[in-house]
């Protein structure tokens, strides 16, 4: 059994991981921190994890990898430490996702405190990365939007198929705030709500950015993102639309059953994106590791639309750690996340 542990177990992401990890069959999670409640038992804290017999403690214990679920600038300091006593590392907050160390100034406001390790860091997107994370000591895994956005266009970008202008329209639940109190997730003013928000520009916009790019560098993207918060817990839906390159009005069935075949090929023998038939719903991936993508063709106007859906908690969070983690250890990548999703 590999011993791994979790930082700020206490957060949305990181009691999910605690979830995900208690039914491992080759993984302990053996050891938990929280900030604010060191010394409390687990299912004490949060009953839905009461099976998980472990106490908070004030510091990590003796593991082989750990997770860390700590906010941004925070989880960087924490793991340099741990990186140094040779532990792998799953960073889940945003503090190595990015290559170059000044976007951290413009998009996060903290100069990063380790920039020589950003190079190393590999994105955890395993669908993209898959032999890099399996080797790698420091994986940063990506946001709960970029993972929705990025595996919508990869096929389409990666072929060179659209024109660079490119609209990412994303809508999320409000556990993707997090469990820290504001008046916007309150529930008297999320609720019956739909609200716009970030719209000078979201973090994730440099992410979606930076890696969209590396897939083919030669397309001079042109990325607008638009967040949503919408009244539900869990999900994310993301609409994205481009025009086909060379694409004109009124392009005909064939090209829609063209592009409809380029993703199945690009995402076929991956065991958790689903190309599907028909525009998948928030709820089809409620509790689930999938994303579930749909591509069309608009015939009178030439554009590309692509629907994807994934749970922010676990595909755009605990979930596709743990894919990478299985990778890491020399594991089965499916193990413990092959789960249906709940419904309804």
């Amino acid at each position: 059994m590999h011993k791994v542990g979790i930082i700020n177990v206490t957060g949305y992401i990181g009691m999910e991981l605690a979830r995900l990890l208690h039914r491992h069959p080759q993984v302990k999670l053996a050891s938990i921190t929280g900030r604010s409640a060191v010394g409390q038992r687990l299912g004490e804290l949060l009953p839905h994890l009461a099976n998980i017999d472990l106490v908070i403690e004030p510091e990590l214990g003796d593991v082989e990898l750990v997770f860390s679920a700590l906010p941004h600038k925070t989880s960087a300091e924490a793991l340099l430490p741990i990186l140094e006593r040779g532990i792998k590392v799953i960073d889940l907050s945003a503090d190595f996702r990015l290559k170059n160390a000044r976007d951290y100034d413009t998009w996060y406001d903290f100069t990063h405190p380790a920039p020589q390790l950003l190079d190393e860091a590999v994105y955890g997107l395993v669908e993209l990365n898959r032999s890099s994370i399996a080797s790698s000591r420091l994986v940063a895994s990506p946001g709960c939007y970029p993972t929705g956005a990025i595996l919508a266009l990869a096929p389409v970008v990666k072929e060179g198929l659209i024109e660079p202008d490119i609209i990412i329209d994303a809508k999320s639940g409000v556990s993707g705030a997090g469990r820290t109190l504001s008046l916007n997730t309150h529930f008297s003013e999320a609720n019956e709500n739909v609200s716009a928000y970030a719209l000078d520009g979201h973090r994730h916009l440099p992410e979606i950015t930076q890696e969209l790019r590396k897939l083919n560098p030669g397309l001079s993207l042109s990325v607008t993102f638009l967040p949503h918060l919408v009244p539900m817990s869990r999900g994310i839906l993301t609409s994205c639309y481009a025009k086909l390159k060379g694409g004109k009005e009124g392009v005909g069935e064939l090209e829609k059953a063209k592009v409809k075949e380029i993703y199945r090929e690009f995402y076929r023998g991956e065991p958790f994106v689903r190309v599907v038939d028909a525009p998948p719903q928030t709820k089809q991936t409620w509790g689930s590791n999938y994303c579930l993508i749909h591509p069309t063709v608009d015939v009178r106007t030439g554009k590309l639309i692509v629907i994807s859906c994934i749970d922010n908690l676990v595909k755009g969070g605990a979930g596709q750690a743990v894919q990478s983690m299985n990778l890491m250890l020399g594991l089965q990548e499916r193990l413990a996340l092959e789960e249906a999703a709940v419904y309804p």
